[in-house]
Protein backbone atom coordinates (compact mmCIF):
# COMPACT_ATOMS: atom_id res chain seq x y z
CA UNK A 1 0.00 0.00 0.00
CA UNK A 2 3.07 2.25 0.27
CA UNK A 3 6.49 2.34 -1.39
CA UNK A 4 7.26 1.98 -5.14
CA UNK A 5 4.53 -0.64 -5.69
CA UNK A 6 1.74 1.32 -4.01
CA UNK A 7 -0.06 1.79 -7.34
CA UNK A 8 -0.42 -2.00 -7.45
CA UNK A 9 -1.38 -2.64 -3.84
CA UNK A 10 -3.99 0.09 -3.45
CA UNK A 11 -6.40 -1.29 -6.10
CA UNK A 12 -5.86 -4.78 -4.66
CA UNK A 13 -6.99 -3.49 -1.27
CA UNK A 14 -9.94 -1.71 -2.90
CA UNK A 15 -10.92 -4.96 -4.64
CA UNK A 16 -10.83 -6.79 -1.32
CA UNK A 17 -13.32 -4.23 -0.04
CA UNK A 18 -15.90 -5.39 -2.64
CA UNK A 19 -15.35 -9.15 -2.33
CA UNK A 20 -18.02 -11.47 -0.85
CA UNK A 21 -18.14 -11.74 2.92
CA UNK A 22 -19.05 -15.44 2.90
CA UNK A 23 -17.87 -18.66 1.25
CA UNK A 24 -20.30 -21.55 1.34
CA UNK A 25 -21.99 -20.18 4.46
CA UNK A 26 -18.70 -19.51 6.27
CA UNK A 27 -17.90 -15.92 7.27
CA UNK A 28 -14.76 -14.55 5.61
CA UNK A 29 -12.47 -12.27 7.59
CA UNK A 30 -10.06 -10.10 5.59
CA UNK A 31 -6.85 -8.92 7.27
CA UNK A 32 -4.86 -6.39 5.24
CA UNK A 33 -1.19 -5.75 5.97
CA UNK A 34 1.03 -3.20 4.20
CA UNK A 35 4.51 -4.54 3.39
CA UNK A 36 5.64 -1.12 2.02
CA UNK A 37 6.97 -2.87 -1.13
CA UNK A 38 9.82 -4.19 1.04
CA UNK A 39 10.84 -7.90 1.14
CA UNK A 40 11.82 -7.84 4.82
CA UNK A 41 8.53 -6.23 5.78
CA UNK A 42 6.71 -8.82 3.66
CA UNK A 43 8.32 -11.64 5.65
CA UNK A 44 7.25 -10.01 8.92
CA UNK A 45 3.73 -9.55 7.56
CA UNK A 46 3.52 -13.17 6.46
CA UNK A 47 4.71 -14.37 9.87
CA UNK A 48 2.07 -12.24 11.59
CA UNK A 49 -0.71 -13.53 9.36
CA UNK A 50 0.28 -17.15 9.96
CA UNK A 51 1.27 -17.13 13.61
CA UNK A 52 -1.00 -14.46 15.10
CA UNK A 53 -3.99 -14.22 12.79
CA UNK A 54 -4.04 -17.95 11.88
CA UNK A 55 -5.18 -17.23 8.31
CA UNK A 56 -6.17 -20.03 5.93
CA UNK A 57 -4.83 -18.38 2.76
CA UNK A 58 -2.90 -15.26 1.77
CA UNK A 59 -3.76 -13.21 -1.32
CA UNK A 60 -0.57 -11.39 -2.35
CA UNK A 61 2.07 -9.98 -2.17
CA UNK A 62 1.96 -7.53 -5.08
CA UNK A 63 5.46 -7.80 -6.57
CA UNK A 64 8.06 -10.46 -7.34
CA UNK A 65 10.74 -9.61 -4.71
CA UNK A 66 8.25 -9.64 -1.84
CA UNK A 67 6.57 -12.80 -3.16
CA UNK A 68 9.88 -14.65 -3.35
CA UNK A 69 10.85 -13.40 0.10
CA UNK A 70 7.90 -15.08 1.83
CA UNK A 71 8.22 -18.51 0.20
CA UNK A 72 9.97 -20.17 3.16
CA UNK A 73 7.68 -18.53 5.70
CA UNK A 74 4.52 -19.67 3.94
CA UNK A 75 5.83 -23.20 3.44
CA UNK A 76 6.95 -23.50 7.06
CA UNK A 77 3.51 -22.31 8.14
CA UNK A 78 1.81 -24.72 5.70
CA UNK A 79 -0.30 -21.87 4.35
CA UNK A 80 -1.03 -21.43 0.63
CA UNK A 81 -0.62 -18.03 -0.96
CA UNK A 82 -1.75 -16.63 -4.30
CA UNK A 83 0.67 -13.94 -5.46
CA UNK A 84 -0.50 -10.95 -7.47
CA UNK A 85 3.00 -10.51 -8.95
CA UNK A 86 4.17 -11.36 -12.44
CA UNK A 87 7.27 -13.55 -12.54
CA UNK A 88 7.02 -17.25 -13.27
CA UNK A 89 9.80 -17.97 -10.76
CA UNK A 90 7.40 -17.34 -7.87
CA UNK A 91 5.58 -20.62 -8.38
CA UNK A 92 7.79 -22.56 -10.78
CA UNK A 93 9.08 -25.20 -10.65
CA UNK A 94 6.46 -26.57 -8.25
CA UNK A 95 8.80 -28.06 -5.68
CA UNK A 96 9.98 -27.36 -2.15
CA UNK A 97 8.49 -24.16 -0.68
CA UNK A 98 6.90 -23.35 -4.05
CA UNK A 99 4.38 -26.14 -3.58
CA UNK A 100 2.54 -23.62 -1.38
CA UNK A 101 2.80 -20.79 -3.94
CA UNK A 102 0.37 -19.90 -6.73
CA UNK A 103 0.75 -17.06 -9.24
CA UNK A 104 -2.10 -15.92 -11.50
CA UNK A 105 -0.48 -13.34 -13.81
CA UNK A 106 0.16 -14.89 -17.25
CA UNK A 107 3.59 -16.33 -17.91
CA UNK A 108 6.24 -14.19 -19.59
CA UNK A 109 6.13 -16.50 -22.62
CA UNK A 110 2.49 -15.56 -23.24
CA UNK A 111 3.33 -11.85 -23.06
CA UNK A 112 6.25 -12.39 -25.45
CA UNK A 113 3.95 -14.12 -27.94
CA UNK A 114 1.89 -10.95 -28.34
CA UNK A 115 4.74 -8.43 -28.12
CA UNK A 116 6.98 -10.17 -30.63
CA UNK A 117 4.00 -10.89 -32.85
CA UNK A 118 3.35 -7.16 -32.93
CA UNK A 119 7.02 -6.39 -33.57
CA UNK A 120 7.20 -8.86 -36.45
CA UNK A 121 4.06 -7.33 -37.92
CA UNK A 122 5.78 -3.92 -37.78
CA UNK A 123 8.98 -5.27 -39.32
CA UNK A 124 11.10 -4.74 -36.19
CA UNK A 125 14.30 -6.82 -36.20
CA UNK A 126 16.19 -5.58 -33.12
CA UNK A 127 15.18 -4.91 -29.50
CA UNK A 128 16.60 -3.17 -26.45
CA UNK A 129 15.57 -3.66 -22.82
CA UNK A 130 15.41 -1.29 -19.87
CA UNK A 131 14.29 -2.97 -16.65
CA UNK A 132 14.55 -3.26 -12.90
CA UNK A 133 17.75 -4.74 -11.45
CA UNK A 134 15.76 -7.17 -9.29
CA UNK A 135 14.10 -10.57 -9.52
CA UNK A 136 11.27 -9.21 -11.64
CA UNK A 137 13.61 -7.57 -14.14
CA UNK A 138 15.78 -10.68 -14.35
CA UNK A 139 12.84 -13.03 -14.86
CA UNK A 140 10.93 -10.85 -17.31
CA UNK A 141 13.87 -9.83 -19.48
CA UNK A 142 15.41 -13.31 -19.32
CA UNK A 143 12.22 -14.87 -20.66
CA UNK A 144 11.88 -12.24 -23.39
CA UNK A 145 15.51 -12.73 -24.45
CA UNK A 146 14.94 -16.45 -24.76
CA UNK A 147 11.86 -15.91 -26.92
CA UNK A 148 13.70 -13.31 -29.04
CA UNK A 149 16.33 -15.89 -29.89
CA UNK A 150 13.73 -18.39 -31.11
CA UNK A 151 12.16 -15.70 -33.32
CA UNK A 152 15.40 -14.38 -34.78
CA UNK A 153 15.10 -10.95 -33.13
CA UNK A 154 18.47 -9.50 -32.13
CA UNK A 155 18.91 -8.10 -28.61
CA UNK A 156 21.19 -5.05 -28.93
CA UNK A 157 21.02 -3.63 -25.39
CA UNK A 158 20.03 -4.50 -21.83
CA UNK A 159 20.02 -1.71 -19.24
CA UNK A 160 18.93 -1.97 -15.59
CA UNK A 161 17.93 0.45 -12.81
CA UNK A 162 16.39 0.48 -9.35
CA UNK A 163 12.75 1.33 -8.72
CA UNK A 164 14.01 3.98 -6.28
CA UNK A 165 16.51 5.61 -8.68
CA UNK A 166 15.98 9.33 -9.24
CA UNK A 167 17.34 9.20 -12.81
CA UNK A 168 17.60 6.69 -15.67
CA UNK A 169 19.20 9.09 -18.14
CA UNK A 170 22.36 6.98 -18.53
CA UNK A 171 20.35 3.85 -19.28
CA UNK A 172 18.20 5.67 -21.83
CA UNK A 173 21.26 7.18 -23.55
CA UNK A 174 22.93 3.79 -23.80
CA UNK A 175 19.76 2.28 -25.25
CA UNK A 176 19.31 5.02 -27.86
CA UNK A 177 22.95 4.67 -28.91
CA UNK A 178 22.30 0.97 -29.66
CA UNK A 179 19.51 2.08 -32.05
CA UNK A 180 17.01 -0.76 -31.44
CA UNK A 181 13.88 -0.97 -33.58
CA UNK A 182 11.87 -1.39 -30.37
CA UNK A 183 12.43 -1.02 -26.63
CA UNK A 184 10.76 -3.21 -24.01
CA UNK A 185 10.42 -1.96 -20.43
CA UNK A 186 10.82 -4.63 -17.74
CA UNK A 187 9.56 -2.64 -14.76
CA UNK A 188 6.38 -2.34 -12.71
CA UNK A 189 4.24 0.47 -11.33
CA UNK A 190 4.92 4.17 -11.82
CA UNK A 191 8.75 3.79 -11.62
CA UNK A 192 8.47 2.10 -15.02
CA UNK A 193 7.47 5.40 -16.61
CA UNK A 194 10.87 7.03 -16.03
CA UNK A 195 12.76 5.37 -18.92
CA UNK A 196 9.90 6.15 -21.32
CA UNK A 197 10.04 9.85 -20.45
CA UNK A 198 13.82 9.81 -20.97
CA UNK A 199 13.53 8.00 -24.31
CA UNK A 200 10.97 10.55 -25.51
CA UNK A 201 13.19 13.45 -24.39
CA UNK A 202 16.07 11.94 -26.33
CA UNK A 203 13.95 11.76 -29.47
CA UNK A 204 13.72 7.99 -29.70
CA UNK A 205 11.21 7.18 -32.45
CA UNK A 206 11.07 3.37 -32.30
CA UNK A 207 8.25 1.29 -30.83
CA UNK A 208 8.05 1.08 -27.03
CA UNK A 209 6.45 -1.79 -25.15
CA UNK A 210 5.70 -1.93 -21.43
CA UNK A 211 4.33 -4.90 -19.50
CA UNK A 212 1.24 -5.64 -17.47
CA UNK A 213 3.01 -4.66 -14.25
CA UNK A 214 2.48 -1.09 -15.43
CA UNK A 215 -1.17 -1.50 -16.43
CA UNK A 216 -2.82 0.88 -14.01
CA UNK A 217 -4.34 4.39 -14.06
CA UNK A 218 -1.47 5.88 -12.03
CA UNK A 219 0.96 4.94 -14.81
CA UNK A 220 -1.25 6.70 -17.35
CA UNK A 221 -1.41 9.76 -15.10
CA UNK A 222 2.34 9.94 -14.53
CA UNK A 223 3.26 9.20 -18.14
CA UNK A 224 0.73 11.53 -19.77
CA UNK A 225 1.16 12.18 -23.48
CA UNK A 226 4.56 10.46 -23.49
CA UNK A 227 2.74 7.13 -23.35
CA UNK A 228 0.77 7.68 -26.55
CA UNK A 229 1.52 4.80 -28.91
CA UNK A 230 3.14 2.61 -26.24
CA UNK A 231 1.89 -0.98 -26.41
CA UNK A 232 1.75 -3.94 -24.06
CA UNK A 233 0.54 -7.50 -23.75
CA UNK A 234 -1.91 -7.50 -20.87
CA UNK A 235 -4.92 -9.18 -19.31
CA UNK A 236 -8.08 -8.78 -21.43
CA UNK A 237 -9.88 -7.24 -18.43
CA UNK A 238 -8.25 -3.92 -19.23
CA UNK A 239 -10.24 -3.66 -22.48
CA UNK A 240 -13.16 -5.95 -21.66
CA UNK A 241 -15.82 -3.93 -23.50
CA UNK A 242 -13.71 -3.95 -26.67
CA UNK A 243 -13.18 -7.72 -26.74
CA UNK A 244 -14.94 -9.92 -29.30
CA UNK A 245 -18.09 -11.49 -27.86
CA UNK A 246 -16.60 -14.97 -28.20
CA UNK A 247 -13.68 -14.15 -25.89
CA UNK A 248 -14.12 -16.59 -22.96
CA UNK A 249 -13.19 -14.11 -20.20
CA UNK A 250 -15.32 -11.21 -21.39
CA UNK A 251 -18.31 -12.00 -19.17
CA UNK A 252 -16.35 -12.35 -15.91
CA UNK A 253 -14.18 -9.35 -16.79
CA UNK A 254 -17.27 -7.19 -17.25
CA UNK A 255 -18.62 -8.46 -13.93
CA UNK A 256 -15.44 -7.38 -12.16
CA UNK A 257 -15.45 -4.00 -13.86
CA UNK A 258 -19.10 -3.39 -13.00
CA UNK A 259 -18.47 -4.23 -9.35
CA UNK A 260 -15.20 -2.30 -8.99
CA UNK A 261 -16.06 0.77 -11.01
CA UNK A 262 -19.53 0.78 -9.47
CA UNK A 263 -17.84 1.74 -6.21
CA UNK A 264 -14.73 3.62 -7.32
CA UNK A 265 -15.85 5.31 -10.53
CA UNK A 266 -15.59 4.91 -14.28
CA UNK A 267 -12.11 4.16 -15.59
CA UNK A 268 -10.70 2.98 -12.26
CA UNK A 269 -10.41 -0.71 -13.25
CA UNK A 270 -7.04 -2.21 -12.52
CA UNK A 271 -5.21 -5.35 -13.56
CA UNK A 272 -3.92 -6.00 -10.06
CA UNK A 273 -7.37 -5.57 -8.60
CA UNK A 274 -8.61 -8.12 -11.14
CA UNK A 275 -5.84 -10.49 -10.03
CA UNK A 276 -7.13 -10.37 -6.46
CA UNK A 277 -10.69 -10.85 -7.78
CA UNK A 278 -9.55 -14.04 -9.54
CA UNK A 279 -7.48 -15.14 -6.54
CA UNK A 280 -10.60 -14.97 -4.39
CA UNK A 281 -12.59 -16.89 -6.99
CA UNK A 282 -10.02 -19.70 -7.04
CA UNK A 283 -9.60 -19.74 -3.26
CA UNK A 284 -13.38 -19.79 -2.84
CA UNK A 285 -13.84 -22.73 -5.20
CA UNK A 286 -11.04 -24.64 -3.48
CA UNK A 287 -12.35 -23.84 0.01
CA UNK A 288 -15.78 -25.31 -0.75
CA UNK A 289 -14.13 -28.64 -1.54
CA UNK A 290 -11.51 -28.47 1.23
CA UNK A 291 -14.24 -27.92 3.83
CA UNK A 292 -15.60 -31.37 3.03
CA UNK A 293 -12.50 -32.95 4.59
CA UNK A 294 -11.35 -30.48 7.29
CA UNK A 295 -12.45 -27.51 9.38
CA UNK A 296 -11.29 -24.00 8.42
CA UNK A 297 -8.63 -22.69 10.76
CA UNK A 298 -6.72 -25.97 10.92
CA UNK A 299 -3.51 -27.24 9.33
CA UNK A 300 -5.56 -30.01 7.74
CA UNK A 301 -7.81 -27.45 6.06
CA UNK A 302 -4.86 -25.46 4.73
CA UNK A 303 -3.31 -28.62 3.32
CA UNK A 304 -6.62 -29.59 1.74
CA UNK A 305 -7.01 -26.06 0.37
CA UNK A 306 -3.59 -26.23 -1.25
CA UNK A 307 -4.43 -29.60 -2.80
CA UNK A 308 -7.75 -28.33 -4.14
CA UNK A 309 -6.16 -25.18 -5.58
CA UNK A 310 -3.83 -27.23 -7.75
CA UNK A 311 -6.75 -29.43 -8.87
CA UNK A 312 -8.92 -26.60 -10.21
CA UNK A 313 -9.86 -26.87 -13.89
CA UNK A 314 -11.55 -24.54 -16.37
CA UNK A 315 -12.13 -21.76 -13.84
CA UNK A 316 -13.05 -18.63 -15.82
CA UNK A 317 -11.71 -15.49 -14.17
CA UNK A 318 -11.69 -11.82 -15.05
CA UNK A 319 -8.31 -12.15 -16.71
CA UNK A 320 -7.99 -15.73 -17.91
CA UNK A 321 -9.12 -19.34 -17.84
CA UNK A 322 -7.24 -21.27 -15.16
CA UNK A 323 -6.25 -24.94 -15.35
CA UNK A 324 -4.02 -25.80 -12.40
CA UNK A 325 -2.11 -29.03 -11.87
CA UNK A 326 0.53 -30.47 -9.48
CA UNK A 327 3.19 -29.19 -11.92
CA UNK A 328 1.54 -25.89 -12.88
CA UNK A 329 0.52 -23.38 -10.20
CA UNK A 330 -0.26 -20.68 -12.77
CA UNK A 331 -2.72 -22.40 -15.06
CA UNK A 332 -3.02 -19.72 -17.75
CA UNK A 333 -2.64 -19.87 -21.52
CA UNK A 334 -2.78 -17.36 -24.39
CA UNK A 335 -6.39 -16.55 -23.49
CA UNK A 336 -5.03 -14.60 -20.50
CA UNK A 337 -3.41 -11.98 -22.71
CA UNK A 338 -4.33 -9.43 -25.36
CA UNK A 339 -2.45 -6.71 -27.22
CA UNK A 340 -3.27 -3.16 -26.10
CA UNK A 341 -2.12 0.31 -27.18
CA UNK A 342 -2.20 3.45 -25.04
CA UNK A 343 -4.04 6.27 -26.80
CA UNK A 344 -4.98 9.63 -25.29
CA UNK A 345 -4.79 8.41 -21.72
CA UNK A 346 -6.73 5.18 -22.30
CA UNK A 347 -6.37 1.55 -23.31
CA UNK A 348 -7.24 0.40 -26.85
CA UNK A 349 -7.59 -3.25 -27.88
CA UNK A 350 -5.41 -4.22 -30.85
CA UNK A 351 -6.24 -7.48 -32.69
CA UNK A 352 -2.95 -9.24 -33.43
CA UNK A 353 -4.22 -11.02 -36.54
Amino acid sequence: LTGPAASLGIPEKQTIDVLPKEIDGEKVTYIIVDDASDPSAAVRAASKLINEDKVDVVLGPSITPTSLAILETMANGKTPFISAAGSAVIASPVEGPKTWAFKLAPQESSMAHYVYGSMEKAGDKTVGFIGFNDAFGDSFIGAFKKEAETRGIEVVSDERYSARDSSVTAQALSTVSANPDAVIIGASGTPGVAPILELRDLGYEGDIYINQGMANPDVLRVGGDALNGVMLAVSPVLVAEQLPDDNPVKGEALKYISTYEGKYGEGTRNLFGATVWDAFKLASAAAVEAKKTAEPGTVEFREALRNELESLRDVVGAQGVFNMSPTDHNGTDLRAESLVKIENGGWTYVPLD
